[in-house]
C-alpha cells in the first residue's frame, strides 16, 4: 500500500521540523492539523511500514532507534525508584 499525502507529510516534518519557527508541537498542529498525541500515535505505526522506510530510510531508521532506546530505558528501569535499583 502506498503512503498517503498526510503520511509523507509526517515523515517530511520529522526530517526538518527544527528548521521551522516555534516549537515542534505548533508545527504539527498548524501543518498537519492534528494533536501532538495523535501525531505520535500515527507516526509510531507509520515507521513500522516498509513504504515509510522506502520513502525516507534515514528518518525512519532514526525514529525506530529513538523509539527502541525509549522502550529499553523504560524496561531497564522497570519503574523502580533509584533506591530500589541500588539494592
Amino acid at each position: 500500500m502506498e503512503l498517503t499525502d498526510g503520511e509523507r507529510a509526517m515523515l517530511d516534518l520529522e526530517r526538518s521540523w527544527w528548521t521551522e519557527p516555534g516549537p515542534k508541537e505548533a508545527t504539527i498542529n498548524v501543518r498537519l492539523e492534528m494533536s501532538t498525541t495523535r501525531y505520535h500515535e500515527l507516526l509510531n505505526e507509520l515507521i513500522d511500514r516498509p513504504e515509510a522506510e522506502n520513502h525516507d530510510p534515514l528518518v525512519v531508521r532514526r525514529l525506530r532507534r529513538m523509539r527502541d532506546r525509549r522502550r529499553r530505558s523504560r524496561i531497564g528501569h522497570g519503574g523502580a525508584t533509584s533506591e530500589e535499583q541500588s539494592r
